[in-house]
């Protein structure tokens, strides 16, 4: 019989893997109606004050300590003000799927980053998974059926930043002191992340309206956005990164873009070129390789009493 804790990781990852493969499909049905900075203003200020009242409800404390704060609003701000709100505005210009290949990047940029900046020594393995990773990003944005698109050079910058970002955010989260409890950990996040995405949303002047004038399928896509995006994914993503390794909690760059392509094609009716299949084999493959170089070179490290 399964521990619990196991039992919260295995639904933790089904979670990430299946939930936030479906964000795509959630947030570009709301940004063609909506702009994105009031979608992640109200979809994360609304999942952290329920949040804030799930934790309190189940007896945890909401107290924490200032640098536990300031440690949780840069992770917000990694994560989701710049990292999802900035996403979404790029999905006004590409695909859903399109950007859920750009976000399987996630991986390749993290171990980049650990690479530059923390002076990681890289496994051979692990410098293959990151060329292939780069051939295929390349392979992926320079179609010339898609480039012609408006706005679509645009639309990849943005996502790339984002992926970036959240890379930036995923090191950090798993290094710093941030709440103990990953429920109030993740309420502190959004609602810092959602008031920051409110204010910029009225600095740019975005026309609000209603959600009661929303067309179904956008209040749909909220709802689906708020409560298993946002409360039930990004609760499970924090839980995983305190209580299993980083990489394997990126592995959800492997499923999120299959379950984002096959959806964007059903339901929104988004083609899938060969050069972008052939692009997305090359990525999953180099994202591959890039967790088992890590995986081996992280028990290579606990062996040696690194």
């Amino acid at each position: 019989m399964l521990s619990r804790k196991k039992t919260f990781i295995i639904l933790s990852f089904i979670a990430i893997y299946v939930f936030w493969g479906s964000t795509y499909l959630w947030n570009k049905m709301a940004v063609t109606e909506l702009p994105p900075f009031m979608i992640g203003g109200m979809r994360f200020c609304t999942a952290g004050l329920l949040i804030f009242g799930l934790a309190a409800a189940l007896g945890h404390s909401l107290r924490i300590s200032w640098k536990q704060l300031g440690n949780s609003i840069l992770a917000g701000i990694l994560f989701l003000s710049l990292g999802n709100g900035v996403f979404v505005w790029a999905l006004k210009y590409i695909d859903s799927g399109f950007g859920s290949l750009i976000a399987s990047m996630y991986p390749l940029f993290t171990i980049l980053i650990m690479m530059l900046v923390q002076k990681r020594k890289l496994k051979k393995m692990t410098v293959f998974g990151v060329i292939l990773g780069l051939c295929g990003m390349i392979l992926l944005i320079s179609q010339r059926e898609l480039a012609v698109e408006p706005n679509f050079w645009l639309g990849v910058g943005l996502a790339v930043t984002a992926i970036f970002s959240w890379s930036c955010g995923s090191l950090m989260v798993a290094q710093v002191d941030t709440p103990k409890n990953h429920f109030v950990s993740t309420a502190y996040q959004m609602t810092a992340a959602g008031l920051i995405l409110i204010l910029a949303s009225l600095v740019i002047g975005e026309e609000w309206s209603n959600p009661l004038n929303w067309q179904s399928r956008t209040q749909i896509a909220m709802l689906c956005l708020v409560f298993f995006g946002s409360i039930a994914a990004f609760s499970a993503f924090n839980y995983l990164l305190k209580n299993v390794a980083t990489e394997k909690v990126t592995t959800s760059a492997y499923v999120n873009p299959v379950i984002a392509l096959f959806l964007g094609w059903y339901f929104l009716g988004e083609k899938l070129t060969t050069q972008s299949a052939v692009a997305a084999a090359i990525l999953i493959t180099g994202v591959y390789f890039i967790n088992t170089g890590r995986s081996k070179n992280k028990v290579e490290n606990m062996r040696s009493g690194k």
